[in-house]
């Protein structure tokens, strides 16, 4: 059962109280996981235990998703206002200057905690920020449509779904290479965390701008690329590591856009490695 939390956050309008939602388990340096768009904590389920046989793991769902309240009024959500929210995060969970591992808007969020000088090592699964202009109205004109499928479908609909790996796939195709492997209940929960995501829109206008073209202070960084994801192309992946040249490159074989469901050992290999 995962917990909650509130702690006080500086924002343009003023400090504002801001409630997540998060789940903790195993023991050693700290490790914070942050999702992508539209997902929860859950999305890191399949590599939790093998990360927290060596780290003492905190995934977050991040305001605005899973079960987390959206932000506070005033507060939007950008990368100006998420690193602080998370800085204000591992304060208040003690967690001091963590590792940092993220997929997608995660991945982007963990670089800019790095950025930050907020993270003693970043770990990023295809990260967002990376893309062209054309590649970014593609990955954003798929996520609006994963949206609005999840938000049409009657839930005994999405139940049914998922009961076969043809539904899965229909269902979660886009981001996993081997949908018909997640669990019929997991689908069924990443599909109404997505339907009931209240930052998705905002979010994802924040995002419409962002490059990530800044280079990061003495923090080791891994960037990770599934060869088959399908919503962040891959190529993007090399574009990462010219911003980032002192980043190591990693290469996810078989695995698309959330990597950690298709390949559970080797996602907690890198981060674990990328976590030294």
């Amino acid at each position: 059962m995962s917990k909650e939390i509130s702690f006080t956050v500086d924002a343009p309008v003023g400090r504002r109280i801001v409630s997540v939602r998060y789940e903790r388990l195993g023991a050693g340096d700290p490790l914070l996981l942050l999702h992508g768009i539209g997902h929860h904590w859950q999305a890191w389920r399949p590599v939790l235990d093998l990360l927290a046989a060596e780290r003492d793991v905190v995934a977050v769902d991040l305001p605005g998703f899973g079960a987390s309240s959206a932000l506070p009024d005033g507060m939007v959500y950008d990368l100006g206002t998420f690193g602080p929210v998370l800085g204000g995060l591992c304060t208040a969970l003690g967690m001091e200057k963590p590792h940092v591992a993220g997929n997608s808007l995660g991945g982007l969020l963990a670089l800019e905690l790095g950025r930050m000088g907020l993270a003693r090592s970043v770990t990023a699964l295809s990260p967002a920020g990376f893309w062209s202009e054309s590649e970014r109205r593609y990955a954003f004109g798929a996520l609006r449509a994963l949206r609005a499928g999840a938000r049409a479908l009657p839930v005994p609909f999405i139940e049914r779904l998922s009961r076969s790996a043809a539904g899965r796939a229909a269902l979660a195709g886009t981001i996993y290479a081997r949908p018909g492997r997640r669990a019929p209940e997991a689908v069924v929960a990443e599909t109404l965390a997505l339907r009931g995501a209240s930052g998705f829109e905002s979010a994802l206008a924040a995002g419409r701008g962002v490059l990530f073209s800044d280079g990061l202070p003495a923090v080791p960084v891994t960037i990770a690329w599934g060869s088959r994801d399908r919503l962040l192309l891959p190529r993007q992946g090399v574009r990462a590591k010219r911003v980032l040249p002192g980043a190591r490159l990693v290469r996810l074989p078989g695995c698309g856009h959330v990597p950690m469901n298709d390949d559970p050992a080797l996602v907690a290999r890198v981060i674990l490695d990328g976590s030294r």
